[in-house]
């Protein structure tokens, strides 16, 4: 078989070159194979880079996850933080109140003792109650000798006490009254609590820590079935004002009814 020589004049060196067929062939069978080979290297280097776009993308789900987790946590941990410091706010003011009810009781002891008043705590609040029946002849608002020293003593141990606002109210039964001064027994619990008020007021009492209230006969400590029921309920109670500066939250509720 005869060979076809593809023949090149080489001018410059003045030589002729000739290559055969068969071996640019394999030259260019050999470019072939390079090529799938790069194509190949970069469809795997695709792969390879969708592979790690998909692990940096869960990298990144799991780090966002992991930081709103710690934010959460974070924000129960200070949520904890300060409901444990509210409660111990709460602890510290329940250990003063029983405290400060401990002196009031003290202070009281010998009228308790005689049953001139008692002293309660109700509804959260520490109460001097005093009979009415002890203070005023019965469908009077005008203090008798005994009450109104009664009440010089009571008024004494009361100023005593830094800081503490008082309130005096007047309870009756439910006995109805209709009289030219008392038409009902809003009127006559009212005139009874004025003038325990003013009474502590001349012995002593700062008027700006003491104000009246009328309840009637609406709060009965008793049932009026009884006319041992119906005793307990004819009384003045001098309640002591809570300090509401101490309550939990007291600073942001003042804050927002200050913004206009």
């Amino acid at each position: 078989m005869k060979k076809v020589i593809v023949c090149g004049l080489l001018t410059t060196l003045g030589l002729t070159a000739c290559v055969s067929k068969s071996k640019h062939e394999k030259e260019v069978a050999g470019l072939n194979q390079e090529l799938a080979a790069s194509q190949a290297a970069i469809t795997k280097a695709k792969d390879e880079n969708r592979l790690l776009t998909d692990e940096r993308n869960k990298i990144q789900d799991n780090l966002i996850a992991t930081t709103k987790d710690r934010g959460q946590l974070k924000t129960s941990l200070e949520e904890m933080k300060k409901a444990m410091a509210e409660m111990r706010q709460r602890q510290t003011e329940q250990k003063q109140r029983l405290q400060e009810f401990e002196d009031l009781t003290k202070r009281f002891k010998k009228l308790t003792d005689s049953g001139a008043l008692s002293v309660q705590f109700i509804d959260g609040k520490m109460v001097v109650s005093m009979g009415s029946d002890v203070l005023f002849p019965s469908g009077s608002a005008k203090l008798s000798a005994a009450g109104l020293d009664a009440l010089k003593e009571v008024t004494k141990q009361l100023k005593a006490i830094p800081g503490k606002r008082y309130q005096v109210e007047g309870h009756t039964d439910n006995v109805p009254i209709s009289t030219a001064l008392f038409p009902s027994n809003w009127e006559l619990a009212s005139a009874r609590a004025l003038n325990v008020t003013r009474s502590m007021v001349d012995a002593g009492m700062p008027p700006e820590r003491v104000s009246a209230a009328s309840f009637g006969e609406t709060s009965p400590r008793q049932a009026n079935e009884t006319p041992e029921g119906k005793a307990a309920n004819r009384r003045i109670a001098i309640v002591v004002v809570p300090d509401l500066s101490t309550m939990p939250g007291y600073d942001e509720l003042s804050k927002r009814s200050n913004t206009p």
